[in-house]
């Protein structure tokens, strides 16, 4: 599968995602210079999120509605958060035209069919289901009828939610998915990231895996990588100190290119499998052990493990055949330093 042109898969370089979401400070030019940043720091593309307070809960403020669940949103209600945290959609066409224009891809989570629509209208190359809307699937199966990759995080989901999804989409005939290992705690614990979960789920479902991230630092992302991750989400922001609900887990420019440059590093640490000889390996190889002459010997002299021994370096015979030697004749005169060959006895 592809987004955009970019190839995705176990056999290309990851597919790295800086989710911008809140993190827009509510100017469209501080938007617009994080999608800058994002691309500086070596990001393939920037995800933003599409809806309003009242596409995605409704204005209201009992219970059901406050959140208090140990997060950094407590004491608000759902309806106030969003307000707060949502990306006016006027500026989306715009970021959409200025990412194009700067040479990154940008596409969009949508919490409604209304936001696939007006996504659709800016042609945006692939979607994002957020792990919330996992159990949605109305929208999902709408999202996939687009024929564009769909990309979906689990981090509140159950494996059944998980096979729901993948088969709503496969219903729509679109079987370019992308699943997303997530833990939705803000930020999450290490110890509750599972990153062996990515593997076995691009096994279980035949498609491929990666991870959205909301722990702090980059040591998880990378580590996803090296578990056959073949797609990170992480949050991104251009400056800590504009604040905003997703600030205190998202990595600012220099953090994000610290990831990218990890990431990218332990690409080239996984390499392949691989037994050939380099020519640097056939170079360092003249270092290893063989068999030399360790003293001098005159003709007739028999080989002992005192005369002939494996030492560093690795011009003479394998030390395999020592065994075959021992006993043996010196043919003629030998001095001490003298790399063996088999034709030196009988």
């Amino acid at each position: 599968m592809q987004i955009n042109g970019r190839k995705i898969g176990a056999q290309y370089p990851v597919y790295i995602i800086a989710e911008l979401s809140a993190n827009h400070g509510g100017k469209i030019e501080i938007a617009k210079a994080s999608i800058k940043a994002a691309k500086e720091a070596g990001a393939d593309a920037v995800k933003i999120q599409t809806y309003t307070a009242d596409t995605i809960t409704l204005n209201c403020s009992n219970e059901y509605f406050q959140i208090k669940q140990g997060t950094l949103w407590d004491g608000q209600s759902l309806y106030d958060l969003y307000t707060e945290a949502y990306m006016p959609w006027e500026w989306q066409p715009e970021l959409k035209q200025y990412a194009d224009a700067i040479g990154i891809t940008l596409f969009s989570s949508p919490f409604d069919k209304t936001a696939v629509d007006f996504l659709e209208k800016m042609n945006v190359p692939a979607y994002k289901i957020a792990s919330f809307e996992i159990t949605d699937i109305p929208l999902i199966e709408y999202v996939a009828s687009k024929g564009k990759p769909v990309i979906i995080s689990t981090g509140i989901a159950e494996l059944a939610d998980i096979e729901e999804a993948v088969a709503a989409c496969k219903r729509m005939g679109n079987e370019a998915i992308v699943l997303l290992k997530c833990t939705s705690a803000y930020p999450a614990p290490l110890e509750e990231a599972n990153l062996l979960t990515i593997p076995e789920m691009a096994a279980r479902f035949d498609v491929s895996a990666g991870f959205s991230d909301h722990t702090l630092g980059i040591t998880a992302p990378i580590a996803s990588v090296a578990l056959g991750a073949t797609v990170i989400e992480k949050h991104f922001i251009l400056e800590k100190s504009l604040g905003g609900p997703d600030a205190a887990f998202s990595l600012d420019i220099t953090e994000f290119a610290q990831m990218v440059q990890a990431v990218r590093d332990t690409e080239k640490l996984l390499g392949s499998v691989s037994y050939e000889m380099t020519e640097k390996k056939k170079k360092s190889r003249e270092f290893s052990r063989s068999l030399f002459i360790a003293e001098d010997m005159e003709a007739g002299d028999v080989v002992t493990e005192a005369n002939v021994r494996s030492v560093r370096p690795g011009f003479g015979l394998h030390p395999k055949f020592l065994s075959q030697l021992l006993g043996k004749k010196a043919l003629r005169k030998l001095e001490k330093g003298t790399p063996v060959t088999l034709e030196m006895f009988a």
